[in-house]
């Protein structure tokens, strides 16, 4: 039996946490986004109009780190939207920032492309508690994220994305394990190249920023990189499902003053339409912006138009084709 000593640890216990820190430390000491920039020493003494120009030269790093990983981003993108097309959900998986970044993207998806709050959704490591405050060990336990998914009844018709600037969170790299068990697509979003996560998925997305403008702190480049991509996923896939026409958002819904002002600005942008006629449509179509310009393009009733929009799994174009 192990003795304890003077100080009331066990010594087998405390020579494997020494172990594991010294694993860590290794670990980390590889990753880019730890790296420290020693030409940035001095920012405590520069100007604060210097440092803001020193920071958003650091900035336009990002973009270009992002372009390069098109290709995988595009695949993302046509994975997610096959799987919404099946009726899948796409989940956001993130501890910290990380997690946020997928939380602020699921939650802006229904009032900006009139989807079920189910259809995108994010957890976060340490729940709910964690949008706002810091759960630091959360992002340590390995289960949670399948056990969430798993209550998400979670199905090979779903995405998951897993977001970590490190590559190597265990929350997300357990809740990509669960996924792929299940047949679930999984796309990695790390800030390191030859990350664990990009290993874990099926899709890796390594935008690669480098060290952070303030050494470790990935809420800055890594951050952002990580919101240019969920941003891309969510927003390409909507398209690819007929959310947009011409560029412009279609799929919204007239349920209070603003967004009704702002259906009928759209339905006379787009077609043309006097405000009477707009409202007109508007009204008939039950407040669906993509139903009201599918009968002003066409003359088209309510009753005959709604049916062949379904008919065209929604998109805009299709449907005015197939009544013209």
């Amino acid at each position: 039996m192990p003795t304890e000593n003077a100080s009331g640890a066990d010594p087998a216990r405390a020579a494997e946490e020494d172990d594991r820190l010294a694993a860590l430390i290794g670990e980390l000491s590889h990753l880019s986004t730890e790296q420290a920039d020693t030409s940035r020493g001095d920012l405590d003494l520069l100007p604060t109009l210097d440092l803001v120009r020193a920071m958003n030269a650091e900035d336009r790093r990002i973009p270009e780190a992002v372009a390069a990983q098109a290709e995988n981003i595009a695949a993302a993108v046509d994975g997610i939207t096959e799987r919404f097309r099946r009726g899948g959900r796409l989940v956001y998986l993130g501890a910290g920032t990380a997690g946020r970044v997928g939380v602020l993207d699921a939650s802006e998806c229904p009032p900006t492309f009139g989807t079920d709050p189910d259809m995108v959704v994010g957890l976060i490591a340490g729940g709910e508690t964690a949008i706002r405050n810091a759960v630091e060990n959360a992002e340590d336990d390995d289960r949670a994220a399948a056990e969430s998914l798993r209550a998400l009844h979670l199905g090979a018709d779903d995405t998951v994305v897993g977001i970590s600037a490190s590559g190597r969170t265990p929350y997300v790299l357990g809740g990509l394990a669960y996924a792929h068990e299940v047949g679930a697509l999984t796309v990695a979003i790390a800030a390191n190249a030859g990350s664990a996560i990009g290993a874990a998925a099926d899709v890796p997305i390594e935008v690669v920023v480098g060290p952070e403008f303030v050494t470790g702190s990935t809420r800055l480049k890594a951050g952002t990189a990580q919101k240019l991509v969920v941003n891309m996923l969510s927003t390409l896939s909507m398209i690819r499902l007929g959310k947009t026409y011409r560029g412009v958002m279609v799929d919204l819904r007239a349920t209070n003053e603003k967004l009704r002002a702002r259906s009928v600005r759209t339905l006379i942008q787009l077609s043309g339409a006097s405000q009477e006629d707009a409202v007109r449509a508007l009204a008939e179509a039950d407040g669906s912006v993509k139903l009201a310009l599918l009968l002003l393009f066409t003359d088209a009733s309510a009753e005959t138009a709604a049916p062949a929009l379904a008919a065209a799994d929604g998109i805009l174009r299709d449907a005015i084709a197939a009544l013209s």
